[in-house]
């Protein structure tokens, strides 16, 4: 049972997961709320190595948050039961609040849907 388990894992994760293309952006592609000015480098450049994947089901997000006094980046899952993943202001990653096969990500962040203010989306994918 845990080897027809651990193999059904893998092959989702191997369907799922991303997959490089070579894609040609330019830095304000697909900007849905604010402009370059208003996102950090280092998120500037997590962006950019969204769009030169292959675009995933359901399209990729990237929201801001106010956590615990604290800016954070909050990134949707590309797939299924991936984690989401949380990024202080320095884009660190810092955990993953939910997905998962539990939904309930790595248990870092058991609060972070209730405590979470000021949500902001700052980028999604919307290449069709």
């Amino acid at each position: 049972m845990k080897n027809t388990l651990l193999l059904f894992c893998v092959i989702i994760a191997s369907c799922c997961g991303p997959k490089k293309t070579n894609v040609t952006t330019s830095p304000g592609d697909n900007v849905a709320i604010g402009s370059s000015t208003d996102t950090s480098a280092c998120l500037q450049q997590m962006i950019a190595g969204f769009k030169n994947e292959e675009k995933q089901n359901p399209p990729r997000k990237v929201y801001s948050y106010q956590y615990k006094g604290q800016t954070v980046y909050y990134v949707t899952p590309p797939c299924c039961d991936f984690f989401s993943d949380l990024y202080d202001s320095k884009c660190k990653l810092i955990g993953h609040p939910d997905g998962g096969i539990t939904g309930r990500g790595d248990g870092k962040f058991p609060d972070f849907e209730q405590l979470r203010t000021n949500e902001k989306l700052v980028w999604e994918d919307t290449r069709k």
